[in-house]
């Protein structure tokens, strides 16, 4: 059996049906899988990154199990053959979790990333002070929020019908995406943490994680 890290060894190939930058990085690091793996693997490796401990990290699993047991579908038989066997996430898109264009829109529908919503996400945030030096722009919590509302209205307007069938919904799906980004991938603390935008920009364009980042994955 080979030594090598398991971000060294090839990666598997990511596929367009997995719409989410988080776990396309992922699979592009090989740190998991890109078809089926199991709820028990991918729970620990994206509670790994979390950076969270004790019942904090316990607490953060849990979610990160509940939402992952969900991702492909929320029947009776799709959950018990996430149980049972786990998440494929080359079967991600147009599942529940699929914001089917009252996201972001940074990655449309055949993976491809649009650099027009990067620059608009970048709209919606402020200059921050940098941990490492300097400013950058990011979006705190409360810049996520306004972001996610206004991706929501925009969808909304353009298919008024559909959209406020998932007016309800919508919300609870966003809390699994941008905030949780923002959680784990966030820079400075309380009111002042922030999602670095050249760093969610390096996750979809190079699904590549910060080096902050890869360390407590590779611990």
């Amino acid at each position: 059996m080979s030594d090598m890290p398991a971000s060294e060894a090839a990666a598997p190939q990511v596929s367009p049906n997995n719409p989410c930058p988080f776990l396309r990085a992922l699979v592009a690091g090989n740190y998991v899988g890109g078809h089926i793996v199991p709820l028990p693997e991918l729970t620990g490796t994206i509670g790994r990154a979390t950076g969270k401990t004790g019942l904090a990290g316990a607490d953060a699993k849990a979610k990160i199990f509940m939402v992952a047991q969900m991702a492909n579908g929320i029947g009776p038989f799709s959950q018990l053959r996430s149980l049972t066997q786990g998440a494929i996430l080359d079967e991600l898109r147009n599942g529940p979790l699929d914001k089917h264009g009252a996201g972001s829109r940074i990655l449309d529908q055949h993976a491809v990333v649009h650099e027009d919503e990067i620059a608009r996400l970048a709209t919606f945030g402020k200059d921050y002070p940098n941990p490492d030096g300097g400013t950058e722009r990011g979006l705190s919590a409360s810049d996520i929020k306004t972001f996610m509302a206004a991706n929501f209205q925009r969808a909304k307007d353009e298919h008024p019908p559909s959209y406020a069938i998932l007016h309800g919904y919508y919300p609870l799906l966003m809390l699994g995406e941008w905030p949780v980004l923002l959680d784990i991938m966030g820079k400075g603390d309380g009111n002042d943490r922030y999602l670095s935008v050249a760093e969610v920009r390096t996750l979809f364009v190079e699904r590549r994680f910060p080096d902050r980042i890869v360390t407590l994955l590779n611990a």
